[in-house]
């Protein structure tokens, strides 16, 4: 028999078979336990990893690309705007927006850029020191910066095409045109009226960029951007020109508050300058204050005075009441009517229909005018345009003011033969004389030479209306030619070379209640050349300070240099006889 050996006390393997703790024995239910946690851990992956990759993959997709993929926006060059001959009166030059993500831009880089673009070292650190990830720097940065900035290869930086508008008239056709704001939206005139013709369409660029900023790739075809449409205007840029420098000279020689002129084509109606002063800089608009924007020549309105006076004289005319050559007595000077008196400069007598115009003579219009209903008068000054808004692209166009005849009282009814208790605007007068210009058809002003909406039937409407006879047209021009001539109030509009007639009127400005003595607004609207009128033009000097106020004396000189300027740009041949 063998003999079991006895283990030893000193065998490691005895004494270890003999620890209470490896002797002890695992509850069951402790070992199903953990089983049952790392099933349950992997189910919870198995779910996670589902959830992320089928149910919200769209989602994580997204925010993957957003951290290397961007769509940029490629935005559409705004329009030109450009005179009747295509001559750039508003145009937008290359520019570029810098930004900066700035937890990428080493600070050796803070100095080089300040000095580029023309920063404050303080005011870089301030906007890189923040939070956001993707900071604007600066807009519109002229091209020969952009490009030097590039050649630094900056990390971080990135440059995205801009644009600014320039406008090469300046001041002189700043109200005209208008400007817009730095996001390159209308602000006024056409910029703001033309504004979503202008704008075009933006496109779309999507592009990978690397850890840097910079774009490495495009991941799928350029959507390009459609730009703007040109806008073409009657417009024409040099005698707008002519026209600004002519009345800043007026205004500055006769100490005025302001002005206007506008230059109509006799044919159409189309506006060839619509100038103001003061006028602003529209590329520098620093120092803007509301004077100096606005378009006094379409928004401002006032009584017209004696320019008014050829209507009630036309009317007279086609009513059978009166012929050129008939005589109305206008001594001694003044002329009563219920309480109230009108007076004349001086006692003129007895005189006729056309020297009553040539002379300018309150007595002979309103002894005309009580001679006509006032219903009469009212419907023909409607049919003038007078009350009515002209459809022009422009904010805030006026439409004047013309009271109910119902509500005219005798007095009234004369007033308004020679222009006091209506309104105008300088641009609606222009256009009544368009109607003596031709064959007696008011000619409707226009400034676009197509219609914004050009798909619209209603753009195309006839913008013109007949409101005299030929003949009565004809025998208003030759009195207008009268009151240019030897014994008419506006000698100075004569013009060298060419038969000119017109009208002057001077208007006392309303101050409250009342008028005021000493404050007065000079007018002359007048054509030329008579022989077959090309042009007409009407001038507003507001509030001269000088000893000479009346329109003869302030507006006509301007009516005179501007249009022979014009008629000149144009190469209308001379019409007086002798040249």
């Amino acid at each position: 028999m063998i003999r079991q050996k006895k283990p030893s006390s000193h065998d490691p393997y005895a004494v270890a078979a003999k620890n209470p703790l490896l002797d002890a024995r695992l509850p069951a239910w402790r070992s199903k336990l953990i089983v049952l946690l790392v099933f349950v851990g992997f189910a919870t992956l198995a779910v996670r990893a589902f959830w992320v990759q089928v149910v919200t993959q769209d989602f994580y997709v997204d925010q993957g690309q957003k951290r290397y993929q961007r769509v940029l926006e490629l935005d559409a060059t705004r329009g030109r705007i450009v005179d009747r001959n295509g001559s750039m009166l508003a145009v937008s030059l290359a520019t570029y927006e810098i930004w900066a993500s700035p937890k990428l831009v080493d600070e050796s880089a803070f100095a080089p850029l300040a000095k580029l673009l023309d920063l404050p070292l303080a005011e870089l650190h301030r906007r890189l020191g923040g939070e956001r990830s993707f900071v604007l720097l600066k807009r519109q940065v002229d091209a020969d910066s952009a490009a030097h900035l590039s050649r630094l290869g900056l990390a971080g930086i990135t440059q995205i095409a801009d644009t600014k508008r320039f406008y090469p008239e300046g001041e002189s056709a700043a109200h005209v045109v208008g400007f817009t704001d730095i996001e390159d939206n209308g602000q006024e005139g056409v910029e703001l009226a033309a504004n979503a013709q202008l704008q075009g369409v933006p496109g779309q660029r999507e592009v990978i960029r690397d850890r840097l900023g910079r774009v490495i790739s495009e991941t799928r075809p350029l959507v390009p951007a459609r730009n703007g449409a040109t806008i073409q205007l009657t417009i024409d840029r040099r005698i707008q020109q002519l026209a600004y420098t002519q009345l800043k000279a007026a205004i500055a020689q006769h100490r005025a508050e302001a002005g206007s002129v506008v230059v109509l084509d006799a044919r159409n109606g189309e506006i060839l300058a619509l100038a103001n002063y003061p006028s602003f800089d529209p590329n520098d608009r620093t120092r803007l204050s509301g004077q100096q924007l606005r378009n006094r020549a379409v928004i401002d309105t006032f009584e017209p005075g004696s320019t008014i006076k050829p209507l009630v004289v036309a009317l007279s005319i086609d009513e059978g009441k009166v012929r050129p050559q008939s005589i109305i007595d206008t001594a001694p000077g003044w002329y009563r009517i219920g309480p109230a008196v009108i007076h004349d400069t001086s006692n003129h007598g007895a005189m006729t229909v056309a020297q009553a115009l040539q002379k300018s003579s309150n007595i002979a219009l309103a002894k005309l005018a009580l001679n006509l209903p006032a219903e009469t008068i009212w419907t023909k000054y409607r049919q003038y345009g007078l009350g009515i808004k002209p459809e022009l692209p422009f904010p805030g166009v006026a439409a004047g003011k013309l009271r109910p005849y119902k509500r005219w009282r005798p007095i009234e009814q004369a007033t308004m033969a020679y222009g006091y208790g209506l309104s105008v605007s300088l641009l609606q007068i222009a256009q009544v004389y368009t109607a003596y210009a031709g064959d007696g058809t008011l000619q409707r002003v226009s400034l676009l030479r197509e219609p914004l909406d050009a798909d619209d039937p209603a753009s195309f409407v006839d913008r013109t209306v007949p409101v005299t006879t030929p003949g009565t047209a004809r025998a208003i021009r030759n009195m207008l030619e009268m009151a240019t001539g030897k014994g008419g109030t506006g000698r100075a509009a004569t013009v060298a070379g060419y038969r000119v007639g017109g009208k002057t009127g001077t208007a006392r400005k309303q101050i409250g209640a009342g008028y005021a003595k000493n404050r007065h607004r000079a007018l002359f609207v007048g054509m030329a050349p008579m022989s077959d009128p090309r042009l007409i033009v009407a001038v507003m000097i507001d509030d001269p300070a000088g000893k000479a106020f009346y329109g003869g004396t302030v507006a006509a000189p301007v009516f005179s240099g501007v249009m022979g300027g014009a008629l000149q740009l144009l190469g209308v041949p001379p019409d007086a006889a002798g040249v």
